[in-house]
């Protein structure tokens, strides 16, 4: 029995198979994601403490996210603390701590279905597939007007 064919939704674009591409932030859309917030002020995080290499590491992704559009300085009244997770290889992977901005974020439906009913969707599958999209997280805009919900702070100044 061989492997059903699955078919590639010609509505998503094959942008978001490119690498070129995933390096540019695209144009806001009306399925921009929206965060609302159930009517509470933002919370403000302090900063972690970060080792040099950490911080090195950290002003390098700030000037290349910076020079993409990816970032840019905020005066927002709330940011996240970000910190760095080691992985399998030995590197770093930046991490921007929402959980208080998550706490008061009125939970919406996602565009994507939350991992807990596709456990229940895949249950009994015996092939899985995995698609990894380069760069997938710059692909999800925030609605304009929305970003400062989420700005991560560094030691003297906030980006968004």
């Amino acid at each position: 029995m061989g492997l059903p064919t699955v078919s590639f939704h010609a509505s998503l674009g094959a942008w978001i198979f490119s690498i070129v591409k995933a390096g540019k932030h695209h144009p806001h859309h009306a399925c921009d994601n929206h965060i609302e917030l159930k009517g509470l002020i933002p919370p403000v995080s302090g900063t972690y403490s970060l080792s040099n290499q950490d911080s090195e590491k950290l002003q390098a992704y700030i000037t290349e996210n910076k020079k993409k559009g990816f970032i840019r300085p905020s005066f927002s009244s709330t940011g996240a603390p970000v910190l760095f997770i080691k992985e399998k290889d030995g590197g770093l992977r930046l991490c921007v701590y929402y959980h208080k901005i998550n706490a008061v974020t009125r939970k919406n439906r996602y565009p994507i279905p939350p991992m807990s009913q596709l456990l229940t969707i895949f249950n009994g599958s015996t092939t899985f597939w995995k698609i990894d999209l380069f760069g997938a997280y710059n692909l999800l805009r925030i609605k304009e007007g929305d970003e400062h919900s989420t700005s991560f702070r560094k030691r003297y100044c906030s980006y968004v």
